[in-house]
């Protein structure tokens, strides 16, 4: 079998070279496929200055029967060689991302979330007839439903909000600029891609859904964000490109990051010891009786004798009374129940796990 082309550019089309590569051996696959526009006049702003907007020829196709046929090919491709653990996000408008979802979800793929990228800075629409486009929608899926994936939940949580000790869970709408000024990328002085992605997107992506030294494939690779972004988090990357001229612009891209320090990316919380909720109990660090605060709609529970807790006609452990409040969905007790400390401040239940931790 050959080896993995890691941390390279590889020109053809992206439906064969996905063919020749090995099986089950991708851990997280970023695809911005074209967005089929169908745009068929050219778009002028008030001052009548031309828009530049995307009329390139890989975004060119005959009907929408040929744009899914397309379509199917390169995700039945990119599934056969993503690991059975891995993941996949592909981003869209509104023109082609129903379309890839259904064909998505026809051939397997289980969907995870889907992420809506607001823009802050968007392009105003201006003929003045529709809303102006401000987002575009990224869905997040695993090759089979029920599969182990990478979810670094404590790093988005971290990149969410600093200023709280344990962050807040990111949420699924991402506010961030388009490309624009120093950040696009040129080539002869014009800009050399009409959809580059901003890197913050992809540090995202890359942060929330791989490890440092897992493998990162991008079919349409462009400018080169993903491999950029990857090759300056520790992963490695493969990107396939078509176009010689976006391969030159890409490589020479990619070529000036920076190498990952192996160190910085060691970030997940490494596998702790396990501490029964009893054990707070037991060392007097909570009392029986004491009151639990719960992280949303301002329940509270009363601590049991035996490490229980009591909320209402819900009596069980802290992850299970916190499931029940969410109407079933998984949840961390650590993560979701406080406490109040001598002036009282609320604090996080897990800052308790920690310093037990500590001493040993």
């Amino acid at each position: 079998m050959k080896p993995l082309p890691l941390n390279s550019i590889i020109h053809g089309d992206c439906i064969e070279i996905l063919k020749s590569l090995p099986e089950n051996s991708v851990d997280l696959i970023f695809a911005d496929p074209p967005y089929n526009l169908q745009l068929s006049k050219d778009l002028y702003r008030p001052n009548m200055t031309k828009v530049d907007a995307v009329d390139d020829n890989w975004d060119q196709f005959e009907n929408f029967s040929e744009y899914d046929e397309f379509t199917r090919q390169w995700l039945s491709a990119s599934r056969r060689v993503l690991k059975e653990t891995g993941t996949i996000w592909v981003i869209g408008t509104y023109h082609n991302i129903y379309r890839v979802g259904a064909l998505m979800q026809d051939l397997g793929f289980w969907f995870l979330n889907d992420i809506v990228w607001i823009k802050s800075n968007p392009m105003p629409n201006f003929r003045g007839v529709r809303f102006t486009n401000a987002h575009e929608t990224m869905i997040w899926a695993q090759k089979h439903k029920g599969a182990k994936y990478t979810f670094n939940h404590q790093s988005m949580k971290k990149l969410n909000d600093d200023s709280r000790e344990n962050g807040l869970q990111m949420r699924s709408d991402w506010n961030l600029n388009l490309v624009t000024g120093k950040h696009r990328i040129r080539s002869n002085g014009v800009k050399a891609h009409s959809t580059q992605k901003p890197e913050a997107l992809l540090y995202r992506i890359i942060m929330a859904s791989s490890n440092a030294g897992d493998v990162i494939l991008d079919p349409f690779f462009e400018s080169g964000t993903t491999g950029a972004v990857a090759k300056r988090l520790g992963r490695n990357w493969i990107g396939i490109e078509r176009d010689k001229k976006y391969i030159k612009v890409a490589q020479k891209r990619v070529d000036s990051v920076q190498e990952a320090d192996r160190e910085a990316m060691d970030v997940e919380k490494r596998k702790q010891a396990r501490v029964p909720f009893g054990a707070l109990l037991e060392n007097g660090t909570l009392q029986p009786g004491q009151i639990l605060y719960f992280a949303k709609n301002g329940a509270k529970a009363k601590i049991l004798s035996n490490g229980h807790i009591r909320c209402g006609d819900l009596t069980g452990s802290i992850h299970g009374v916190a499931k029940s409040l969410m109407n079933g969905a998984p949840a961390n007790g650590w993560d979701v129940w406080f406490y109040k400390d001598e002036h009282g401040k609320k604090i996080l239940i897990d800052t308790l796990r920690e310093k037990i931790l500590s001493k040993g």
